[in-house]
């Protein structure tokens, strides 16, 4: 998981590659390097750490050129030293790599035995001197050789080349890695995500699988896996610079849990009817499909799982459709038995995810109906993938931790369940209307929680200091109690974990004790009288009771009060429940994150977008 970004112009390019990594750093934060030609030469900087340790030292340096190739990285192979950041060189040439090379080992035995020495432990490294290799070894032009290199390469990747001899193309290949080419007037950019490229184009046009590109300042050849030239449509990105800075916000979470009322409502927008989805609610709609689907395989990862979770709870009530759910990174490695007239679903914030992708390919040949991706990334490989479409379109999310691409993907779930419950005569249109009305009021619910902010700051000194802490839900409340305890461990570095609440005795009741803070999902539904014995459970052994509860929740029975906090949640709708509940989990998780001084928008050893496996 890293950021690409390269370029060839007619002018300097540091600060554009640069604002470029910057744009990139939720992909990763570990080190960062950048490589300019500069009169026939390569000029490389790289430095261990942040990106703007980086721009320190091309300043310094005083690095610049009109053609360059720079990389912001997560490690996968080797720690996050200078010497294992990229670019990485061999001879004249330098590369930037996202991916992982799975054979790099053999390759890298069958060069050393041709007499080339290796300076890091990447993987990377191997290939860009398999690419010198060849091109020495077989006389060939750069673009060849590059292409020579790639068939011997197991895994994925997304590549841009230089060579200082040739300051005059930009080379690029993908396969399995996210790779986009940002088009200019007199100039050309490439990087993993148009995020990159926003202040210097609009214009972008997305390579395929096995697609290799040669840019020059006013020229674009692509060829595919077979070598045969091809055009790839040019698609323009409106996205404002509003929408990738902070404003007036101290972090991206924060900005992006407080942009939650105006995602919902976005995603909402235009795919409702008086008592169903509408048909443009769905790209690719198919109503016989629909009313033909019993059953559902949910495939996701990390937030989009638990999302899923929901999903399957819903789909089940409401739908009256079996659903099942799986970590994608699991399913391509179990034996899957698909019922006939089964949907396959995918969940992902930025339909790159290489695990979640992987599943869509299998689940292809596997007999299913037709696959259906719930997305934020509408150029993405997911969306491009998949028979269906429903875009959550909660806009840019930079933070890594994911909180309005999450609650968005509910309500897509939700808009989901409308229409297959519809479609299938599981639900009446008076049921309908009532679903829909509901769903609509959900930017209002959301509004109402973030009203909590300051509440839910002050409750948050209490977890200071703290090193565990449990999340209890019962029913469709469980993966929001699994999505609260994420959210605390990702940004925090408290250890969370979340368990239906009936499992307590079963295990972690032996874990509480005064200094274990137990966080408790609390709605007014019809577990709620068992939720509230599980409570006691904890009560009895000295556990520090934190409830977020439905408004209309009675606590009055509960026993030892000052061993409770509570907070009340404005749920006015039940089918919203896990949408609304979700908020004040990911303001508490922000909030104990600022306690703990860490790196809100950057926590260690995490990258946004998993595009490894």
């Amino acid at each position: 998981m890293c950021g690409i970004v390269g370029a060839i112009a007619k002018r300097p390019l540091a600060e554009i590659l640069l604002t470029g990594l910057s744009a990139l750093e939720y992909r990763g934060y570990d080190s960062a390097g950048v490589c300019f030609i500069r009169n026939g030469k390569l000029e490389l900087v790289k430095v261990a750490g942040k990106v703007q340790a980086l721009k320190d030292e091309v300043k310094a340096q005083g690095a610049d050129g009109y053609t360059g190739i720079a990389h912001t990285r997560w490690a996968t192979h080797g720690k996050p030293t200078v010497t294992n950041a990229h670019p990485h060189t061999a001879g004249t040439l330098a590369l930037v790599h996202n991916g992982i090379i799975e054979n790099y080992r053999e390759l890298k035995a069958q060069l050393s035995a041709h007499g080339l020495e290796f300076y890091s432990d990447t993987d990377t490294e191997v290939l860009v001197k398999l690419i010198y290799f060849i091109k020495e070894d077989q006389k060939l032009p750069l673009f060849e050789a590059m292409r020579a290199a790639l068939t011997q390469v197991r895994g994925a990747y997304a590549i841009a080349l230089i060579d200082s001899t040739d300051p005059d193309h930009l080379y690029l290949a993908k396969k399995g890695g996210p790779l986009v080419i940002g088009l200019g007037i007199g100039e050309n950019f490439a990087a993993s995500d148009v995020l990159a490229l926003l202040p210097v184009t609009s214009r972008f046009i997305y390579l395929e699988d096995g697609d290799a590109a040669m840019l020059t300042r006013d020229d674009i050849t692509i060829v595919d896996e077979s070598g045969h030239q091809v055009e790839r449509p040019c698609t323009h990105v409106d996205v404002s610079a509003e929408a990738v800075s902070k404003g007036p916000y101290k972090h991206f979470m924060q900005k992006e849990i407080f942009e939650q009322p105006e995602a919902l409502a976005n995603t909402l927008l235009g795919r409702l009817s008086e008592d169903n989805i509408s048909p443009e609610a769905i790209d690719n709609f198919n109503p016989e499909l629909f009313a033909s689907i019993k059953h559902v395989e949910i495939a996701a990862c990390g937030t989009s799982y638990h999302a899923g979770l929901v999903g399957k709870y819903y789909l089940e009530q409401y739908a009256g459709i079996s659903a099942s759910v799986t970590i994608a990174s699991e399913y391509r490695y179990k034996k899957t038995i698909v019922p006939e007239h089964s949907l396959f679903i995918t969940l992902s914030q930025s339909g790159e995810t290489a695990d979640t992708l992987a599943a869509l390919n299998l689940a292809k040949i596997q007999g299913y109906a037709a696959s259906l991706c719930i997305c934020n990334a509408p150029n993405s490989s997911l969306v491009r993938s998949s028979d269906m479409v429903l875009l959550t379109r909660a806009g840019a999310e930079i933070g890594v931790a994911s909180t309005k691409a999450f609650t968005t993907q509910l309500m897509a779930l939700f808009i989901l369940t409308l229409g297959l419950a519809r479609a299938g005569g599981a639900m009446t249109a008076a049921d309908g209307r009532r679903f829909a009305d509901a769903l609509r009021r959900a930017p209002d619910e959301a509004r109402a929680e973030l009203k909590h902010d300051a509440d839910i700051q002050r409750l948050a000194q209490n977890f200071a200091g703290l090193e565990h802490s449990l999340f209890l839900g019962r029913g469709v409340m469980y993966p929001i109690a699994l999505e609260g305890a994420l959210k605390l461990k990702e940004i925090s570095y408290i250890h969370a974990e979340g368990y239906a609440s009936g499992e307590l005795k079963h295990g972690p009741i032996a874990l509480i004790d005064a200094k274990m803070p137990v966080i408790v999902v609390a709605p007014q539904d019809d577990l709620l009288s068992k939720l509230l014995s599980n409570i006691e459970e904890v009560r009895a052994r000295g556990g520090r009771l934190y409830i977020f509860a439905g408004a209309d929740v009675n606590l009055s029975s509960l026993k030892n009060k000052e061993q409770c906090t509570v907070l009340y949640v404005e749920n006015r709708e039940p089918v919203l429940g896990p949408l609304t509940f979700t908020i004040p989990l990911q303001l508490l998780a922000y909030h104990v994150a600022i306690i703990n001084g860490t790196d809100v928008d950057q926590p260690r050893n995490l990258a946004k977008s998993v595009t490894v496996e």
